[in-house]
């Protein structure tokens, strides 16, 4: 098992910053990819990020590119989420996963085995 906490939303206006935080216990944390996902009032879960087990390799939904940027600290198990420019459109609840998954299909939600609680972003214009 695998028990994941977000931290660091909140609520800020446009073109303001952020970082989310995700912090890991249980199982090696190294040994699992992460990925963050989001989801808006009456919309679907979205993908937004995701990285791997190694930190080699990232992927980005195009609507976050050069906006959000991931990054991950096995030793504190800890991965973080660098959000920039922030616009009224991403107003959801973030939400960090684990997957064993190493690289393909690390955009789709169905590939992760843990999920956190998620943590609020709200974006006033």
């Amino acid at each position: 098992q695998v028990q994941l906490v977000e931290s660091g939303g909140g609520s800020v206006q446009a073109g303001g910053s952020l970082r989310l935080s995700c912090s890991a216990s249980g199982r090696t944390f190294s040994g699992y990819a992460m990925g963050w996902f989001r989801q808006a009032p009456g919309k679907e879960r979205e993908f937004v990020v995701a990285i791997t087990w190694s930190g080699d390799t990232t992927y980005y939904s195009d609507s976050v590119k050069g906006r959000f940027t991931i990054s991950r600290d096995n030793a504190k198990n800890t991965v973080y989420l660098q959000i920039n420019s922030l616009k009224p459109e991403d107003t959801a609840v973030y939400y960090c996963a684990a997957t064993q998954v190493s690289y393909a299909g690390l955009a789709s939600a169905s590939r992760y085995d843990y999920w956190g609680q998620g943590t609020q972003v709200t974006v006033s214009s």
